[in-house]
């Protein structure tokens, strides 16, 4: 469970780390960094899945797919599914949108607890029901304030869920399976960085870019495996409800990429804010429950040792 958790943060403040840093891709444009990003990720997430012991499953996937050549379709989905995620997450802040897709990720992790309680019959304890209402509150809210919801926002809230939940009924749910994901649109990534765009010129008029193309290659591997890794890890609610970090993050960052929350939007942020603070009191308590209980334990053994 820890592991999932530390897995899970590590996660979330790489993912926004790498909102701030599409400013160091310009004059890159969405679609020539998302070209870029997966030609750069593959090789260290590959690095990354030989230091964690997971490449076995790179072949185990092949192998499936020589037994069930039927099996191409659903990592060609799970590729679609993921990857135009990983396309909107670049997209957003670099055309001004990056405040309707950080809402997406205020909404994804509601729909993945509906998802933990429904499908896997999950609980919630009393502080995570406090903090699924403050974000209802929240995201209520905004939908109520501005009488619809932006794709942006649908597309983020309701794609992963699905994308997860198939992981798991296919049996994709490890870093083997993103590895295909990306694996599967290098073709894409190689049409838009070499063909489609002039990326190529312009990385050779502005060489920072490289080391810019390779710094987002390292945070994207790191982030991206650390969250495959932590869905893995933990149950659907506890991994729902610890995305929150990520919009936070991603909302201050979009301020600091000059967006603004308007005056009638703080009542959207505030209620998700608290809830995630309350996450956080929950955790807490809990780890000083758990040292306290540690402390009663080696009491004992020292008692029972001296008689």
């Amino acid at each position: 469970m820890y592991k999932g958790i530390a897995l899970s943060v590590l996660a979330s403040v790489t993912f926004g780390v790498l909102y701030f840093y599409t400013q160091l891709l310009k004059p890159l444009d969405s679609e020539e960094t998302f070209a870029w990003r997966m030609l750069a990720t593959l090789p260290f997430l590959t690095l990354f899945m030989w230091w964690s012991g997971d490449l076995k499953h790179i072949s185990a996937i092949f192998q499936r797919l020589k037994q069930q050549p039927q099996f191409i379709l659903w990592l060609i989905f799970s590729s679609f599914l993921c990857t135009t995620q990983l396309w909107l997450f670049l997209w957003g802040p670099i055309n001004g949108r990056g405040l309707q897709v950080s809402l997406g990720y205020f909404l994804l992790p509601l729909i993945m607890v509906l998802l933990g309680c429904v499908l896997y019959k999950e609980k919630l304890s009393t502080w995570q029901m406090a903090a699924v209402a403050l974000a209802v509150l929240g995201v209520s809210h905004e939908i109520w304030r501005i009488g619809t919801v932006a794709w942006e926002t649908l597309y983020v809230a309701f794609a992963y869920p699905l994308y997860f939940f198939l992981r798991r009924v296919f049996q994709t749910d490890h870093l083997g399976g993103f590895w295909w994901d990306l694996l599967l649109v290098i073709p894409v990534a190689v049409y838009l960085g070499f063909y489609y765009s002039d990326s190529v010129n312009v990385i050779a008029a502005f060489p920072y870019l490289i080391w810019s193309v390779l710094g987002l290659g390292f945070l994207s591997a790191l982030g991206l495996g650390s969250y495959i890794l932590a869905s893995r890890h933990l149950p659907f609610v506890i991994f729902g409800l610890l995305s929150y970090l990520e919009p936070v993050l991603l909302a201050f960052v979009s301020m600091l990429l000059g967006e603004r929350v308007e005056a009638g939007e703080w009542l959207t942020y505030i209620p998700i804010w608290l809830a995630v603070a309350l996450l956080v009191v929950e955790g807490c308590l809990h780890l000083r429950k758990q040292k306290m209980n540690q402390q009663d334990l080696q009491q004992k053994i020292q008692q029972s040792s001296g008689q």
